[in-house]
């Protein structure tokens, strides 16, 4: 992350579960050890299908002994609510859906009385109402292309965009595997095939890699090319706040980074994230 404190305006949707039985439930149904969290504590955890492809990505607040918030990009808390009631059945726990809340995205500090923004490369702290805190004075403002391309350069994936329901868990990489996943837990929906790929040293066909794009940000969907072979496809891009154009994509394994590609009528580099700076 940059060096300079700043602030954006973002929207995040809000999921609450509250009940006798929700922390035995989420311990089933999330990939995270939600039982082993502190109250207060966060971590990043995935919602997966029985075969392993992701449903949600989240991060999970412990607000009390049996209650947690759950929240996740703007737009992606319905089918959030639906995939947990789909497994609910009679578990005594009360879920509730806030959409759309106004968030402060912090980056460069933490900041005392918000939510760890978990993001790999430098502190931040997302700042939502509940959480009563203020950004720092010295917070510059980040408008919205450049936060993108912060969140790019982080090699953070995005709801719809790299994360979508034909995505495994081992296609993020690394660090989000190691942030979301226990491997200690016990058995969750969707366990057996993250364990398998695990097992197997996380060989899978395609990554998620970074580009560094000598040109304006491609369309998602652009797709990169070897020798006129298609080896991968643009996912998000967007103009960071140094001016550069960076961009996530799904890469075939037969590329290693660094490695130049051809993207539309430009060449990107192709890098492992996070992207290294200018």
């Amino acid at each position: 992350m940059a060096d300079t404190v700043t602030v954006t305006e973002i929207r995040r949707d809000v999921v609450t579960l509250v009940g006798p039985e929700t922390t035995a439930y989420l311990q089933g149904q999330l990939s995270q050890d939600v039982a082993a969290l502190s109250k207060g504590e966060v971590a990043l955890s995935f919602v997966l299908q029985p075969q392993g492809k992701v449903d949600v990505w989240l991060r999970v607040l412990r607000t009390g002994d049996d209650a947690f918030r759950l929240d996740v990009d703007a737009g992606a808390g319905e089918a959030l609510v639906a995939r947990l009631q789909r497994f609910k059945l009679r578990t005594k726990t009360d879920i509730a859906l806030v959409a759309g809340v106004a968030v402060r995205a912090v980056r460069g500090v933490d900041v005392a009385g918000g939510t760890p923004c978990l993001w790999p490369g430098g502190p931040g702290t997302d700042l939502l109402p509940e959480d009563g805190a203020a950004p720092p004075t010295e917070a510059v403002t980040l408008d919205q292309e450049a936060y993108q391309g912060l969140r790019i350069a982080c090699g953070v994936p995005a709801m719809g965009a790299e994360i979508t329901p034909e995505v495994i868990p081992a296609e993020l990489g690394p660090w989000v595997i190691g942030a979301s996943v226990s491997f200690t837990k016990g058995c969750y929906t969707g366990q057996e095939l993250v364990a398998r790929i695990d097992s197997r040293g996380g060989n899978v066909p395609r990554h998620l890699r970074g580009l560094v794009v000598a040109g304006p940000p491609p369309a998602p969907g652009t797709a990169l090319e070897v020798e006129g072979r298609q080896v991968g496809a643009v996912t998000s891009a967007a103009v960071d706040a140094g001016g550069r154009t960076v961009a996530l994509a799904l890469v075939h394994r037969s590329v290693a980074a660094p490695a130049e590609v051809g993207v539309g009528d430009v060449v990107a580099r192709v890098v492992d994230l996070p992207i290294p700076g200018p």
